[in-house]
């Protein structure tokens, strides 16, 4: 099928199927919509951790090792830094702190986070349009046992060890929607919305908490696909594994499907899970869902288009 594809992702694993969906649509059909819930403010520098994942997968920049961050990266900053005495929780590899700089530089001369995402891209050579949900901002913050924490708190210099028990995105409720990221969905030609294997919590959830996106997305007539971040009982990186159980949840892909009730028409759970009991309005897929490689992450986006597709033509 033809048709524009919209894909709402977070960082490292719904980066991962960006890139897979980005090779396996022509640029001109393909949106992606990034959380930026996770930016802040450090060393007086604007930080989009979730946007720069995204641009360095589609760049072929990633960091296979480490998983996060660029490849080939140097540390001179940092040890620098360090010695210092100055604020070293949060790591910014050399190569890295060119894209805060140079975003942070963009922004004072009054570009929004959208133009600077623009700028960046086309010194990339990417040529998907890669979006932020929001030129407003919007911060996640997790009430945990030991109190409100920003995100960055949390995840980085906490390291994940408290307790969480709830999470807000604070601004979330007067945000405007990126206007091209309404655009794109409102096409009458849009093929399928895909929610990438990002955690739930932190990396979708504040996308659809921006009222105009989630709004927009249950309107709209195109299938809604969401890919499992859990295999086999636990995320394959990141904390949403840890998350899911101290909320009380099943840590299963069925958990995360019931997350988005009232979003999705369908799911893919990992090959290697049994089928989840049927839940309202929601059809059940499998697919291996493990991108180790290249190869496979075009796999799985051209097995979930595939997937979208058909949910499409059985609505006929």
């Amino acid at each position: 099928m033809t048709g524009h594809v919209v894909a709402l992702c977070g960082g490292v694993g719904g980066a991962k199927l960006a890139h897979g969906l980005a090779m396996a649509l022509q640029s001109e059909d393909l949106t992606i919509v990034v959380n930026t819930g996770d930016d802040f403010q450090h060393l007086g520098l604007e930080v989009a951790p979730d946007l720069d994942s995204v641009l360095y997968a589609l760049a072929g920049l990633s960091d296979p090792v480490r998983g996060w961050g660029r490849r080939d990266e140097t540390w001179t900053f940092m040890k620098v830094l360090k010695s210092l005495g100055g604020e070293s929780w949060f790591q910014l590899g050399d190569g890295d702190l060119v894209m805060h700089v140079q975003r942070s530089w963009q922004l004072s001369r009054g570009a929004s986070l959208s133009e600077v995402t623009a700028n960046l891209c086309r010194a990339l050579g990417i040529t998907v349009r890669v979006l932020p949900m929001s030129d407003d901002p919007v911060r996640t913050r997790v009430r945990t046992t030991d109190g409100w924490l920003n995100f960055q708190e949390y995840f980085v210099q906490q390291q994940c060890r408290p307790v969480v028990q709830e999470f807000i995105f604070a601004g979330a409720e007067t945000a405007r929607a990126q206007p091209q990221v309404l655009a794109a969905l409102n096409q009458p030609d849009v093929r399928a919305i895909i929610i990438c294997p990002s955690n739930p919590f932190v990396s979708i959830e504040p996308i659809l908490s921006v009222p105009e996106i989630r709004v927009a997305i249950q309107q709209s007539r195109a299938p809604v696909v969401a890919v499992t971040p859990i295999i086999g009982g636990s995320s394959i990186k990141g904390p949403a594994g840890k998350m899911m159980a101290e909320l009380g949840l099943e840590v299963s892909g069925a958990a995360v499907a019931r997350r988005y009730t009232g979003i999705i028409d369908g799911f893919v759970i990992d090959q290697a899970d049994p089928v989840p009991e049927p839940q309202q309005g929601v059809v059940f897929f499998r697919a291996a869902t493990l991108m180790s490689t290249t190869e496979d992450r075009l796999r799985l986006a051209q097995e979930t288009l595939r997937l979208a597709d058909s949910l499409c033509t059985s609505q006929m």
